[in-house]
């Protein structure tokens, strides 16, 4: 009987460190380019190696039907191949990363082309991203905003218990780690002045996030039910969506974000799939009252996943870990997320992201942006060296981090990081 690929008895040939994030339990996927001039086209991770899927397709060793799905610049079409393709193609690279199958082991000349060396490769925009919606999903996040602009007493506006709030965002950039940040510019209008003004963003922040990558389309003016969106799903990123507090605190009313949002969204480079998440499902927070029926969930569709925040301040040579939470919190999921976005009608596309929300936890050092850890600025985080933030500055890197822990091994997301350049 083979194995299941999330089977955690499985050890791939290729060494692979109990710390790191990519065993053969994961496999993410991802876009790559390496020396030899090569295109950019489609690549796993396994251990500190890429396994390039397009030399394994050149030598027979995996089909998925399609010739251009992995020579292709990103993941668009492969993901367009569907569920059962998915897998299928999942379970035979587990097969030929197997420590006993000799296919690839001990194939001397396409192991040396098949697998590449992680520091020799630049990692791309694994998706053309087709939309962008962000959504407004943690209840402790939602709640310590809501405290800090309204009070507690209204913390929560009424209809945040029963939907997804989410507003549409900017395909246009989105962009993969790495990517250094404009500090962007807009409108500004401080507490007391009279008039706004134009300027650089003063109150930068980040959220910590994670992106839902949808793999299959909806029709227009359809609905979808759990199991369906579910399996729409591809995988998921680590997303940071950079906010410009202030812009944004002007400009919201009465229609919502705009140009404090749409200046820059990082996420990871590697995909973790829907599959290898399952063994770290779980059953999410009670929702009270309870969704309408459309909402409502049999299946636990939140997962036990860790994520940390990093963050280097310019004069610093380390980050320094300032957040800590887990995306087991989230109050509506990914699942659900999907089903109200599509509920009106509207159609998704292939490589449509869903950004989570903000991430953040019932403790104080569990919170998932600045605002919320410096407490709108009111209470400085104390950095390494007597360095103080309130929001980010010039030359600051903000680094996150997410991995699943297995028993011996872990199923992680990589690292998307972002460093901020001064407004133009």
């Amino acid at each position: 009987m083979v194995p299941h690929p999330n089977d955690p008895s499985l050890y791939s040939f290729v060494p692979v460190d109990p710390t790191s994030d990519f065993p053969i339990q994961n496999l993410p996927y991802g876009v790559f380019s390496s020396g030899g001039g090569l295109a950019p086209r489609v690549g796993v991770a396994i251990g500190d190696f890429v396994l390039d899927l397009w030399e394994l397709e050149q030598d027979g060793r995996l089909n998925v039907g399609d010739l251009g799905a992995f020579s292709a610049p990103t993941l668009n079409p492969f993901m367009a191949l569907g569920p059962k393709l998915w897998s299928h193609t999942r379970a035979r690279i587990s097969e030929l990363l197997r420590h006993d199958n000799p296919e690839l082991r001990d194939n001397e000349e396409l192991r040396k082309l098949a697998l590449v060396p992680m520091a020799q490769v630049k990692l791309h925009m694994p998706i053309a991203v087709s939309g962008y919606t962000d959504f407004y999903s943690s209840k402790e996040h939602a709640t310590n905003v809501g405290v800090m602009f309204r009070g507690k007493d209204n913390a929560l506006q009424r209809n945040w218990l029963h939907m997804p709030i989410g507003y549409n965002g900017r395909a246009s950039t989105v962009v993969v780690s790495g990517t250094k940040v404009r500090r962007p510019r807009g409108q500004l209008k401080p507490p007391g002045a009279e008039l706004p003004s134009f300027g650089a963003c003063r109150r930068l922040d980040f959220e910590l996030e994670m992106g839902v990558v949808i793999g299959q389309p909806s029709p227009m003016g359809e609905m979808l039910d759990e199991v369906s969106a579910a399996e729409m799903i591809f995988g998921f990123v680590l997303l940071n969506d950079w906010s410009a507090r202030d812009i944004q605190q002007w400009e919201y009313v009465p229609l919502g974000p705009f140009q404090g949002k749409a200046f820059a969204t990082s996420i990871s480079p590697w995909i973790v799939t829907r599959e290898a998440l399952e063994p770290f499902r779980v059953q999410g927070p009670a929702q009270d009252p309870a969704p309408l029926p459309y909402l409502q969930q049999v299946q636990p569709n939140n997962y036990d996943l860790q994520l940390d925040v990093g963050l280097r301040a310019a004069p610093m040579k380390e980050s320094m870990r300032i957040c800590r939470t887990n995306f087991k919190y989230m109050y509506w999921s990914s699942v659900q997320q999907l089903v109200h976005h599509a509920s009106s009608g509207c159609a998704m596309n292939i490589g449509d992201l869903l950004g989570s929300g903000t991430i953040s936890g019932p403790e104080k050092d569990q919170r998932g942006s600045l605002l919320e850890i410096s407490w709108n600025g009111t209470e400085p985080v104390e950095l390494s060296g007597g360095i103080k933030r309130t929001f980010l500055e010039d030359g600051d890197s903000l680094s996150l981090h997410g991995w699943c822990q297995g028993d011996g091994y872990r199923v992680g997301f990589g690292e998307v990081e972002g460093t901020i350049l001064p407004a133009q």
